[in-house]
């Protein structure tokens, strides 16, 4: 099959379209996005093993099952890759640290065996941030598997903890990933490749078989294309698991699941609202984007101004990551394995965790009620906020994040939807100076998945940041 642009960075419903009209085969797709992996996965240091023989095993059941009139549904025999912190049977599962690089559980995710029902075909394990970032790293070095490289500028970063998800989907060698998201790591990688991630209500998609950073902040989302790829992800892996007694007891579907042509605009007039977006920590192309991006909005509904409760939204955030990263990898420090981790500081860094009183972990804990209570109420009448994604286009791989990064998120968002566990996406919606992706971010209230997800694809009905695609070589 011939190396197109067009097919490389195709959506899911195209490729579905291809699949079912004979114009291309599962296999003939798998061995297509093997070689994109095997051949540009290197050159941004993004993929940890390529999982050939299993793909081209789960290929050729979905053609054989296509053949027959077995359709398991619209990512039947579409290629993926998932984040190497998820576990899958047969495969080692790094969770991107050296000492861990040959670690070997046992059994799939819960969500690789959804995917794998749905007929999807696993091509690859991806980068990560070493233990997804919980060490406290502060450069883009911080992996066995060496620095995330942006899909659009091998010189800058891909963002991390989902490092390789952002820079494979964003640079076409897979049509989409499963990250991962405590604190950003959807986000940014997403934002700053180019792409659409989606970070799921706290619950709703089962974490059995992923590594736990912090067990009331993780959660496992999609990175796609496109916003109604997301949708079609999440409408595979959602669900209540008994394997995970955190996951959500109740079903979900996505709206636009079934819908053949789901671009065509329905007429929704939305109500959105931003929040009080501190203009001088942007770059000045992140506001002119932002401003942009509100005046399509503008197309669609209304757009309000709100303040959020005055909170200490990331005190909280950060102290319960730290506890619970204490206590997750409390053995893996003290055995000594900690000083084998790629990023200098990541190897003492998180010895500090262990000693965080216990009083300050329970005050995180009942403020975060509270959080949860009253970002809910100021949001509610909100179909979704509306706020740049990131402050900055991705920065150079040889300065720390200090130098660059004016702190990453844009406004106090980032730290109460994840201290309160509220899903969010990210679509493009534009390039910075240097040429590079920037963000629109949509978050909305617990369970709310189908008001952001529709927020995001009516956004990319009105605009084409999400078709252009860089050039690889």
């Amino acid at each position: 099959m011939p190396d197109t642009t067009s097919r490389a960075f195709a959506s899911i419903r195209e490729l579905a379209a291809d699949l079912r009209s004979g114009t291309v085969t599962s296999v003939q797709l798998a061995k297509y996005f093997l070689d994109r992996l095997q051949k540009h996965g290197p050159t941004f240091n993004a993929v940890v093993r390529v999982t050939h023989d299993i793909a081209l095993d789960q290929a050729r059941q979905a053609d054989e099952e296509l053949k027959r009139g077995q359709d398991r549904g619209l990512l039947h025999g579409i290629p993926y890759a998932v984040k190497d912190l998820l576990a899958t049977k047969g495969i080692p599962t790094s969770w991107g640290a050296a000492p861990l690089k040959d670690q070997l559980i046992d059994e799939d995710a819960t969500v690789v065996g959804r995917l794998r029902a749905a007929g999807a075909v696993l091509c690859a394990k991806l980068s990560m941030v070493e233990l997804a970032g919980g060490f406290g790293y502060k450069q883009a070095n911080a992996s066995f598997t060496g620095p995330g490289l942006n899909a659009w500028d091998k010189t800058c970063w891909s963002g991390g903890s989902s490092s390789g998800p952002g820079s494979a989907v964003g640079a076409g060698l897979i049509p989409f990933a499963i990250g991962s998201e405590t604190w950003g790591s959807i986000m940014t990688p997403s934002g700053y490749n180019g792409i659409a991630g989606l970070r799921p209500t706290y619950g709703r998609v089962s974490r059995y078989g992923a590594m736990a950073l912090s067990w009331t902040m993780d959660k496992l989302g999609p990175m796609c294309r496109t916003a109604d790829d997301c949708g079609l992800v999440l409408n595979a892996i959602a669900g209540p698991d008994p394997l995970d007694p955190t996951s959500i007891s109740s079903p979900w579907k996505y709206d636009r699941a079934a819908q053949v042509r789901p671009n065509a605009s329905d007429g929704r007039r939305f109500r959105f609202a931003t929040l009080d977006v501190d203009f001088d920590r942007l770059e000045p192309e992140v506001r002119k984007n932002y401003e942009s991006s509100l005046e399509v909005l503008k197309q669609i509904g209304t757009i309000d101004e709100i303040k959020l409760p005055d909170l200490p939204y990331a005190v909280v955030a950060s102290t319960i990551i730290s506890c619970e990263m204490g206590a997750a990898f409390g053995d893996f420090m003290t055995s000594g394995d900690v000083w084998e981790l790629s990023a200098p500081e990541d190897r003492w860094g998180g010895f500090s965790n262990l000693l965080i009183p216990a009083r300050d972990y329970i005050n995180a804990l009942r403020i975060r009620g509270r959080i949860q209570k009253e970002v809910d109420t100021a949001i509610k009448d909100f179909d979704a906020i509306v706020t740049p994604t990131l402050n900055t286009e991705a920065g150079p791989i040889t300065q720390k994040f200090t130098e660059w990064s004016r702190g990453f998120v844009s406004t106090e968002i980032s730290g109460a939807a994840n201290a309160a566990g509220l899903p969010g996406i990210t679509v493009p919606n534009g390039f910075g100076a240097r040429g590079l992706p920037t963000g629109l971010e949509f978050t909305s209230r617990a369970l709310s998945e189908n008001s952001i997800l529709e927020a995001a694809v009516a956004f990319q009905q009105r605009t084409d940041w999400h078709k252009r695609t860089p050039v690889i070589e």
